[in-house]
């Protein structure tokens, strides 16, 4: 294991990308990689249209695509869409490639977050806050498979 990469993981609006972004500012010789930026940036299209034009299991190949190319070399820190540590090909990659951090944070908290922001397709829906507590107990035991559980 490649124990200077620094691999975060959490749930929607947890702050993993903020997070990810004031690492790097801090540590000058690591890079920042947001998983989901990326794949707009590749595909052209933002990760909702996404789920909308073609589909979740569509988006999920091309997460796994994704993390297998940014997981090589050192020095990154990567940031991880919410849904990605429940593949086990991506699980398996990231912990093997560096140190994976858990966001904890609380539902309440997530909930006030994402309240404002409808470009969470999972979460775009008649009771969002529901929706992210039933994905929150879905992740979580996959989520504590992480190397270490910070709490937000």
């Amino acid at each position: 294991m490649r124990k200077n990469n620094i691999i975060l993981i959490g749930m929607p609006a947890c702050g993993k990308t903020y997070i990810c972004n004031k690492l790097a500012e801090k540590l000058n010789n690591y890079t920042p990689y947001d998983i989901d930026c990326i794949i707009e940036k590749t595909v052209g299209m933002e990760i909702s249209d996404i789920f909308k034009t073609y589909s979740e299991d569509y988006f999920r190949k091309l997460e796994y695509d994704t993390i297998k190319t940014v997981c090589n070399g050192e020095n990154k820190i990567i940031s991880i869409g919410g849904g990605a540590f429940e593949n086990p090909d991506s699980r398996n990659t990231l912990l093997n490639f560096g140190l994976v951090f858990y966001l904890k944070s609380d539902l309440d908290v997530l909930y006030y977050r994402i309240s404002k922001d409808n470009k969470r397709p999972l979460l775009n829906c008649k009771n969002p806050k529901e929706a992210l507590q039933k994905l929150l107990i879905k992740r979580e035991e996959n989520y504590k498979k992480a190397h270490y559980t910070l709490d937000i």
